[in-house]
Formats: C-alpha cells, sequence, structure tokens
C-alpha cells in the first residue's frame, strides 16, 4: 500500500505536544525521534518554547519551515481535534495520535473520536490510533512513539492492537537478541486498521515476517484481502485473543448453535493462510524460526537425540502436528549402522545415546539431513556427564552451512550446564528450545506455510447461477412484507431449487381436502409438516408425520397435526400444513450457513439428522473466496467423508452433487446478504445425486 511509505518515511515530522520536561511523552516523544537516526526535519510544536532537546520549537504546525509529512499527537483529548484541524489545512499527510480519551472512555470519547475521523476525512490525511504508543522503523530509521527503546534492526514487523504488548516485546527483544523491521501500535483503529498494516508489511522489503497481536478485526472483507494477499509472499503469524462478539449467533439452527465464537476467526485465518498462534511463547517462537530457517519442502523430519525418552516425546509431537517421522534411505541406515555404537538406534530418532560427544552428533546429523527422504531436523541434547555443549553447538553450526535448504533445530534440554551451547546456536541464529515440544511446533508452523504458499494469491470464486434470481427477490420481499423472519418450508425449496439445489417436492395445504390433492399429485407415500416460522423443531410439537400413503391418511393427518400444535403452542401463528415427497433413504448430511458479523457468511457440512448437536461432526468455511479445493478439504475433515466414500462395502454417495449443493448456497448467501441463517438438514446422499429434505431460511 503506496499511502503508508510515509508514515514510515517521512521527509519531515512535526511533535504536536512536545515538552521539555524529562518524563513527559511529548519530551520522550522528541528524545525518540532524535536517537533513533531520523535524517529529516524534527520539528517539535509548543507555543511555550523556544527549544527543546536542541532542535528549534515552533509555536504551531503551520508556522514550520516547511510542511510536516507526519504529525505526532500527544496532547490531551480535547485540543486534538483542533491540532488535527490545523495540520490538515497546513498539509499533513499522516498522523500518529498518541492521546488517549476518546472511545475507549465511553459516549462522550467516541463522539470526539468520529469527529476526529471526520477531520482526516476531510483533508485526506490517514491516522492510525488514537491511544496508541506510535510507530517505528529501524531502516528509515524513524521512532515516532514513547517506547523505551529503540529495537534491533531486523526483518520481523510487530504489529499490535495492545500498546502495553508493543512496549513489554520490545523490552524482551534486547535479551533475546531479536530484530525487528517495523513496530505498529494500532490503538483505536479509528482509521487505519490491523488490515492496512498487514498490507504494507507483505510490500515492505525490509520485512521477512510479520507478526500480529489483535483482539477484533475491524473489516473482514478487508483483512480477508489482505491477509490472503501478504500470506503468499512471507509468512503471516497471528495470536488472536478475547471471545470475539462477531461469532455469537442467535442459534436459531442447527449451524448456528454449532459456531462457536471464535470459530469464524478460526476459520478465516485457515482459508487466507494466515498461521494462529496461541500463545505469547508461540508467537515469538514461530517468529524467530521464520526470521532464520528455510521454508522446508515437506513434512518430514528426523530427530537425532542422546536420550530416549525425548526422542519418543518428540516423535508423539509430530505425529499431533500432523508432520511425520522421516523414513531413511537404506543407504543413509547402513552408514549410520557402520558407525554408530551397536546400542544405537539407527533409525528415525536416532539415538546417538548418552556418552554421545560432539562428532557423534555432527556425523549423525550429516546424514539425517543427506538423507532426501527428511525435510527437517531437530536435535534433542540432554546433559550427561560426559556431554559437550559448546562443541555439539559448533557442530550444529557447521550442519546449518553445509545443508542451508533444511530447516535445523534444537532443543537444549537442560539449564546451566548447557547455557554456553544455546548462546552458539542463538548467536547462529538456529532456534534453540529447552524442551522439544516447542520445537516441533515451530517446524509444524514452517511446514504449514509451505502449502499455503504454494496456493495461488487469487483464488476464484465458484461460479453458480441462479435460474430464477426474480422469483426469489420475491419470495424475500413477501416474507419481509408479512413481517417474517423464518421462510415457511415451501418458500425455502423454492429458494434452494432457484440456485440449482435439488429438493423434495413441497406444497403449502390449508385444508385436509387440500393436503390429500397435493399429496395425489405428488404421488404417495408423503410426509406432512407444520408451516409455522415460530416452530422450528416442528417434531418436538408434534408436527411431522411421514410414510402416509393415501388421501384418507393425509385428511385425517392433517387434522392430527394441526390438534398437536395447538395443544402445545395455541398461540402460534400455522399457515396450513406442508405436503412433500417421501424421498428414498441416503446418507444423511447437513450443509448451512451462519452469518458472522465481520467475516460474512460461514458455510457447515457435516453429518446430520438428529444427532448433529451431539455428534459436531461439522467443518466450516467462509463462502468468501470458496472454491473447489477448499469444499474438497471441508468434506475430508469430517468423519461424514468416511461414509460418502463407501464404507464397509457400501456404494460410495455422489461426492459430486454434495460439493455443488456446498458450493450454491455458498453463492446463494453471498447474492442475498439478508439470509442470517440456513439449514439444510438432512440432505439425502444417494450413489447417483443428492435431496435437500427439510430446508430452514432466516432472514434479518
Amino acid at each position: 500500500m503506496a499511502g503508508l511509505v510515509s508514515f514510515f518515511n517521512p521527509k519531515s515530522v512535526a511533535i504536536i505536544g512536545a515538552s521539555k520536561a524529562a518524563g513527559k511523552i511529548g519530551n520522550v516523544i522528541v528524545k525518540n525521534m532524535i536517537s533513533s537516526g531520523y535524517t529529516g526535519p524534527i520539528f517539535p510544536i509548543n507555543p511555550k518554547e523556544q527549544e527543546i532537546e536542541g532542535l528549534a520549537c515552533y509555536p504551531a504546525v503551520d508556522k514550520t519551515p516547511m510542511p510536516a509529512e507526519l504529525a505526532v499527537l500527544s496532547l490531551p483529548a480535547s485540543r486534538t481535534l483542533d491540532a488535527a484541524q490545523q495540520c490538515g489545512i497546513s498539509g499533513v499527510k499522516n498522523l500518529v495520535v498518541i492521546t488517549a480519551g476518546f472511545k475507549e472512555t465511553g459516549k462522550e470519547g467516541l463522539e470526539l473520536e468520529r469527529r476526529l475521523v471526520e477531520t482526516c476525512r476531510k483533508y485526506e490525511m490517514r491516522m492510525t490510533g488514537p491511544n496508541c504508543v506510535g510507530l517505528i522503523d529501524t531502516h528509515t530509521p524513524i521512532n515516532a512513539s514513547f517506547a523505551a527503546g529503540f529495537p534491533l534492526k531486523g526483518e520481523i514487523a510487530f504489529i499490535s492492537q495492545s500498546g502495553a504488548m508493543v512496549l513489554s516485546i520490545l523490552d524482551w527483544s534486547y535479551r533475546a537478541g531479536l530484530g525487528f523491521s517495523k513496530f505498529v501500535s494500532l490503538g483505536n483503529k479509528a482509521d487505519l486498521t490491523e488490515s492496512h498494516f498487514i498490507e504494507d508489511a507483505g510490500q515492505d522489503p525490509n520485512t521477512k515476517v510479520i507478526l500480529c497481536y489483535i483482539e477484533d478485526v475491524e473489516n473482514g472483507a478487508h483483512f480477508l484481502e489482505a491477509a490472503r494477499t501478504a500470506s503468499r509472499k512471507k509468512p503471516v503469524i497471528i495470536l488472536k485473543s478475547g471471545t470475539s462478539q462477531a461469532g455469537a449467533q442467535a442459534a436459531s439452527s442447527h449451524t448456528g448453535a454449532l459456531a462457536g465464537s471464535d470459530l469464524a476467526y478460526e476459520t478465516a485465518f485457515r482459508q487466507c493462510g494466515v498461521i494462529r498462534a496461541r500463545s505469547m511463547a508461540e508467537l515469538f517462537d514461530l517468529a524467530v524460526a521464520f526470521a532464520s530457517q528455510p521454508v522446508p519442502s515437506g513434512g518430514r523430519v528426523a530427530v537425532v537425540t542422546n536420550s530416549g525418552g525425548p526422542g519418543i516425546i518428540a516423535a508423539d509431537t509430530i505425529e499431533q502436528k500432523k508432520l511425520q517421522m522421516a523414513r531413511f534411505t537404506q543407504e543413509t541406515i547402513e552408514q549410520l549402522r557402520g558407525n554408530l555404537p551397536r546400542e544405537s538406534n539407527i533409525y528415525n530418532p536416532v539415538d546417538v545415546l548418552g556418552d554421545a560427544k560432539a562428532d557423534r552428533f555432527r556425523f549423525s546429523l550429516d546424514k539425517a539431513l543427506s538423507d532426501p527422504g527428511v525435510d527437517s531436523a531437530l536435535v534433542l541434547v540432554c546433559p550427561t556427564a560426559v556431554t559437550e555443549p559448546v562443541e555439539t553447538a559448533r557442530a550444529l553450526v557447521e550442519m546449518r552451512a553445509a545443508h542451508p535448504e533444511k530447516p535445523l533445530l534444537a532443543a537444549y534440554m537442560g539449564g546451566e550446564k548447557l547455557a554456553e551451547g544455546v548462546k552458539v546456536l542463538e548467536e547462529a541464529k538456529i532456534p534453540c528450545f529447552t524442551f522439544p515440544e516447542p520445537a516441533v511446533s515451530s517446524i509444524s508452523g514452517l511446514t504449514g506455510y509451505a502449502r499455503t504458499r504454494e496456493l495461488p494469491a487469487n483464488e476464484q470464486d465458484l461460479s453458480y447461477e441462479c435460474s430464477n434470481l426474480k422469483n426469489v427477490k420475491a419470495i424475500l420481499y413477501d416474507v419481509r412484507k408479512d413481517k417474517r423472519l423464518v421462510l415457511l418450508g415451501s418458500e425455502a425449496a423454492e429458494v434452494v431449487e432457484a440456485y440449482g439445489i435439488p429438493a423434495a417436492p413441497t406444497t403449502l395445504a390449508a385444508s385436509p381436502g387440500e393436503a390429500a390433492e397435493s399429496a395425489g399429485r405428488l404421488g404417495y407415500p408423503v410426509v406432512l409438516k407444520i408451516a409455522s416460522p415460530e416452530i422450528l423443531h416442528k417434531s418436538d410439537v408434534g408436527g411431522v408425520l411421514i410414510g402416509l400413503d393415501s388421501p384418507e391418511r393425509v385428511r385425517a393427518g392433517f387434522l392430527e397435526i394441526m390438534n398437536n400444535v395447538h395443544r402445545y403452542l395455541p398461540n402460534a401463528a400455522v399457515y396450513g400444513v406442508e405436503v412433500q415427497k417421501m424421498m428414498p433413504k441416503g446418507t444423511e448430511l447437513i450443509i448451512g450457513m451462519s452469518k458472522d458479523i465481520q467475516f460474512g457468511p460461514l458455510i457447515a457440512f457435516g453429518l446430520g439428522g438428529i444427532y448433529v448437536n451431539l455428534l459436531k461432526d461439522v467443518s466450516f468455511r467462509l463462502a468468501s473466496g470458496l472454491n473447489r479445493g477448499e469444499i474438497e478439504n471441508m468434506l475430508a475433515e469430517t468423519k461424514a467423508y468416511t461414509l460418502l466414500r463407501g464404507y464397509r462395502g457400501e456404494k460410495p454417495a455422489d461426492i459430486e452433487a454434495i460439493i455443488g449443493i456446498i458450493g450454491r448456497v455458498a453463492r446463494l448467501v453471498t447474492d442475498f446478504p439478508e439470509i442470517t441463517e440456513m439449514d439444510i438438514n438432512p440432505v439425502f446422499a444417494y450413489n447417483q445425486g443428492a435431496c435437500a429434505l427439510d430446508v430452514k431460511i432466516t432472514v434479518s
């Protein structure tokens, strides 16, 4: 995003609210700008001072010798609007508003923030904040923040919604020796959001890894586009905290009940290639791995260890992370057998035994990394009486140089005895952990990103057309006119049929005679269902009868259903009884949609029928950007897929028909955003074709 280049590399900077008093934020920002090595003009703004920290001070932003391209505002919230107005008039392009006291304080602060954004829009200024720490770029260099110190120069961009997180990580990074390209504190995200800065970091040649700490996403569609594009170029790793209100569902449908509060974020991250960290430790473990290691060509891991127990733990974790223990070639096995003690395990994990010195580690690791069946390696070192921590670390450094195309990570499982060896590895940029599990998690992140990078940057949505768009619009118009939120079954069947989704023929009957007449046209046997937008689970009130095979039974069934409903729900609005052709039994599936407030329609697929909420065999994808590959993965993630492929001699189901229904549901809910929830449960899957039996559609 070209518009953010001047944020991080402005021609000149004004600091409005600059102070001479040591310890004041306005003084810290001036000192940080000077000490960062920024080479452009710095203009402290304070009408009461002539000079601050050796720089000429100006009474107002319009009194500087040249227009400031970036202005940093650190003054009371009540004065921020006037200052922003002066910036706009003076031609300032970008604002960093450090000041707090906006929407985080309540209604009055929210109104003040709204007016601040209006001012930025009026003068075509971009703003980060308010209520933020500021921003840093180590390559410009610039430090437009009140952070204590300046980060080491590196290739990691850190974007954080929490200012405290920025300050804490910066302080920690000195001890860890971790370098950064950028630090960005988002604050209230009144204008620029995480998506804008992910876009910018994705295009930044000085950034190799993008890290984010977020509590919510401001604009779901923009985030998906930005993250999807950036993640094809470099890893985007996000720690998402908090329980999102965006995922809260009315739960009037099965799909809504299954969609948990965090599910939309999980699905969005997976679909756009974001790697999700589960903790701060994992976030920065992954950052270190990506900044220092190559992306592996596959998920086959070799483990070299001087202790059997940790090797087993590593192997277990590798399986849990859906990686593979590498299988060595016969040549590698023979070389290991010929050069290691008889007691050593020469298969994977390679156990070089507790008396191993550096030469044994070097030899085994060289053979493992040379094997074509190995994509990455993990070395585990336990402190025995003869362990050589430093020499072993140097051996790893040699092997890293000899095999630069394969990731190499280590776990030095001890304390003081191994500390010098750990230091050697850290200086050589070989990630070193205390235990095997986080090391394997880092390898898993590297491997997962290898798959993400191979995906095309712009995936085409599935293209399914509606055969009768006019009729769908008319049905939804009538529902709104009737002041209903739920479509009748007959209406829902018409809607899905217009999108090419095969549904059991259904008609609405207002009397026993009409029901019998409809049944005769549809053909026996039939199913009767109560038609009421207020009764979503019809069986619970005796509102469903199946297998009716004669006019007499249909007329009697109509009356029975009406009596049941009147007894259980005497005040429910009833439109009649739906008559549906009874379809042959198939594999019961559910295909549905629950709308997320940020990311839009969330499509569900899984085992259907009455046990859907109990079994919860469901996978989800966003309708946005959904393609055939995602739908196939969606199916494969469920136990239902085993049944569809043919379980215990059963004929396989028509998977193409199921893929088509999912794609058509995605197109329907995208075309009509007023649809907030949808359930097709069950969908009967057959050897040839499929059929929707019970369709529920809820609109806003």
